[in-house]
């Protein structure tokens, strides 16, 4: 009662995960987005789609299982993404709740959590108003994969994690949102290619430690801390023993807020490995489960 619940639980889930569902709501109609909704920008903190649901829909986050409710965000059109061959739809998140702790421990907690950012400036969402963390942690109620990103150029090569991912799945893109502030973002855009590894929740450490390279490019792929492999058609060097490796096309990339959008094709799809792939999600989502007697598995 005197400490918040952790703002963020990692955890080790198999892909894809399965156990909450997202669905659009609008004017009487609904659409399930649980592989069609990403967040494009924190900052603002900005939804994309594949599908335009008119100016204010709301989308529902449930409990696969038993359908319970487990949060829902409200959404305010913005802008379109538009395409050679589709569009986008940009949403403002103008609100949000959820229902993964009752009353009065939901608003007591999140009154906790927002005093301790206010007076942490360090963490990584300190630039965010507390409002709209709370709003992200709802988004993250289906859990995020965790996969490293590859560049390879001749005067650039990095490799990074990320997150903010995922597939649009009516437009057949799959989005990567990125800090614009990132060392890699330039050449993404101009060498239009990039290797995506799915990391084993085991390798947590070794995937945080790789963060530093948002700010710093790799001097040299041997100085990695494992194996790599190059990929079947750029050629692209990944980790070796990820599940799985995406070879990713960028057609499109456009600046939202604090982050850039990369939406791009999967040019080669190889599972090399099962296994549970590191995911993050809201700490009270992790409190939920564990009320379930379903906890996720931390690393």
């Amino acid at each position: 009662m005197v400490r918040p619940l952790p703002q963020w639980s990692t955890v080790a889930v198999a892909p894809p995960q399965q156990m909450v569902t997202a669905t659009l709501h609008w004017d009487g109609k609904s659409a399930d987005v649980t592989a069609d909704h990403t967040v494009a920008s924190l900052k603002p903190l900005v939804i994309a789609t594949s599908i335009d649901a008119g100016l204010h829909p709301f989308i529902e986050y449930r409990d696969r299982t038993t359908g319970r409710l487990l949060g829902t965000l409200r959404l305010e059109r913005t802008a379109y993404v538009v395409t050679e061959d589709t569009s986008l739809t940009l949403y403002h998140i103008a609100a949000g709740e959820h229902r993964c702790l009752g009353w009065p421990l939901r608003p007591w907690n999140a009154w906790l959590q927002n005093r301790l950012m206010l007076g942490n400036q360090g963490s990584p969402h300190s630039a965010l108003e507390p409002a709209a963390v709370q709003q992200l942690m709802i988004a993250y109620l289906c859990p995020r994969p965790v996969i490293l990103v590859s560049v390879d150029a001749p005067d650039h090569r990095n490799i990074f994690p990320m997150d903010l991912i995922g597939p649009l799945e009516r437009s057949g893109y799959f989005s990567l949102a990125l800090r614009s502030t990132n060392v890699s973002m330039p050449t993404m855009r101009e060498v239009r290619r990039v290797a995506l590894s799915s990391i084993p929740a085991t390798m947590k450490g070794v995937v945080y430690k790789l963060s530093e390279h948002h700010k710093q490019p790799l001097m040299d792929w041997d100085a990695l801390p494992f194996p790599a492999r190059l990929t079947r058609e750029f050629g692209i060097p990944a980790v070796a023993s990820a599940l799985r490796v995406r070879e990713l096309a960028i057609e499109h990339s456009q600046e939202i807020g604090s982050h850039t959008l990369f939406l791009g094709r999967i040019i080669s799809d190889e599972s090399l490995a099962e296994g549970t792939q590191l995911h993050h999600t809201a700490g009270f989502h992790q409190a939920y489960r564990r009320r379930q007697n379903l906890p996720l598995a931390e690393v």
